[in-house]
């Protein structure tokens, strides 16, 4: 197998580079992401619907479409291939008639976040790295860990103090170094550490943001292959995507691109950006129309949904082109309305998400309120994390189970008192 990569071009310089140079950041160090572009006429020859038909469904049915240039430093656990559920008793709770699930709970560490790192850990392989660095606030930490140890590759975390342990328990079973680093705020000091440790100790830069781990995009935005392919090879009218550093909108909106390259389908559907009112910097440049790179950081993130809560969106050049090509929308919502999210998706389809996770569909019902959304329309929400990643949040929103003892009239005197 040979990669079908014909360059990597800086989002901001424009610095063209070849995957024989083992580019990761940019020479000039202006923070652009080092974009990924194939040779779509060689890729339609060896790729097709139904060359696809006769694969396994998971992310490297795909593999034309990745940078890993030979079979055998790819880094698996079996991640992608979630389903599309057609969620009917939430349709029915919210009035609308063609709601989808992406339930990417399902995946090997529980999150979206296992297709961008099984990705970079195949390149950091390929390129002959034995140390990979992240800054995260868990879930990418988490995926990291698993697939450099599977790879056998040390792996050093540096996460956010308030870090849930449910993610900091995952690295560090996964043999992780693992550092909570105070000081979040105008900068993110995780990343901080990463830039200066990488720079120092020769590490590969795995985080989930293109502009240090340009590798790790090319494994969610799968996530619209898949979705093309359940629907039959049609698009929905909406996809609703979770937004921290804007790395998955990027990669959303680079998947759909791609199958329209190759001929799959014919137009994008429309993307809408969801982030917490507690840390919406890109919502904000959204709205201010803000030129690329001169976005500001949200000064103090203060949200339930901790897996959004990058004070800088990294890849918000690639998010507002995705905005901006699709006719897309950003919008903000409450942690309360994370939480009634959170609540009914468990309640009406057994989905149990973490806030960060359900972050989408909150947006979905807020759009929908404003009826910017119709309730006709075909909508796709990605629902990106598994609800025991984040179990502090949880007791603290669902309390406990009481304590009763071995007798009936307890029993009865309990459920009147808790469950009425």
């Amino acid at each position: 197998m040979v990669s079908y990569v014909k360059y990597l071009k800086c989002s901001r310089c424009g610095k063209v580079y070849y995957l024989d140079q083992k580019p990761i950041v940019c020479e000039n160090k202006d923070l652009g992401r080092l974009d990924i572009y194939y040779d779509y006429k060689k890729v339609k020859e060896v790729f097709s619907k139904h060359i696809l038909e006769k694969r396994r469904f998971y992310m490297w049915r795909y593999r034309e479409l990745m940078p890993v240039s030979e079979d055998k430093n790819i880094v698996t656990l079996g991640e992608g291939g979630t389903p599309l559920i057609k969620a009917k008793r939430l349709a029915e709770e919210l009035r609308v008639k063609n709601l989808y699930l992406k339930d990417e709970t399902r995946n090997p560490t529980g999150s979206f976040k296992d297709r961008g790192m099984s990705v970079a850990v195949s390149m950091a392989v390929e390129f002959g790295y034995k140390v990979t660095v992240t800054a995260s606030s868990g879930n990418a930490a988490a995926a990291l860990a698993a697939y450099s140890a599977k790879a056998g590759l040390e792996t050093y975390a540096f996460v956010i103090e308030e870090a849930g342990y449910g993610k900091v328990a995952q690295l560090l079973f996964y043999g992780a170094k693992v550092f909570r680093v105070k000081g979040l705020g105008k900068e993110d000091p995780t990343v901080k550490m990463m830039k200066l440790t990488y720079e120092k100790y020769g590490w590969y830069p795995s985080p989930s943001f293109g502009p240090f781990n340009p590798y790790q995009i090319e494994g969610p935005k799968t996530i619209s292959y898949e979705v093309v392919e359940q629907l039959n090879w049609n698009i929905p009218d909406w996809v609703i995507v979770p937004v921290g550093a804007a790395a998955l909108l990027t990669s959303v909106w680079k998947g759909f691109r791609d199958f329209k390259e190759l001929g799959f389908i014919d137009n994008l559907p429309k993307l809408a950006a969801i982030q917490s009112t507690g840390n919406p910097p890109f919502v904000r440049a959204w709205n201010e129309k803000a030129e690329a790179f001169k976005v500001k950081p949200w000064p103090k993130p203060e949200t339930i949904a901790t897996g959004l809560e990058d004070p800088y969106p990294w890849d918000h050049d690639g998010g507002l082109k995705a905005l901006h090509e699709t006719n897309g929308v950003a919008e903000e919502v409450s942690d309360e309305l994370i939480l009634k999210a959170m609540k009914m998706l468990a309640k009406y389809e057994g989905i149990f998400a973490e806030p960060s996770g359900v972050a989408s569909l909150a947006g979905y019902m807020k759009l929908l309120e404003e009826r910017t959304i119709d309730r006709g329309d075909t909508v796709v929400v990605l629902i990106t994390g598994h609800g025991l990643k984040d179990p502090d949040i949880v007791k603290k929103v669902s309390g406990d189970a009481p304590k009763i003892e071995p007798k009936l009239e307890d029993f009865e005197k309990t459920l009147r008192e808790r469950y009425a």
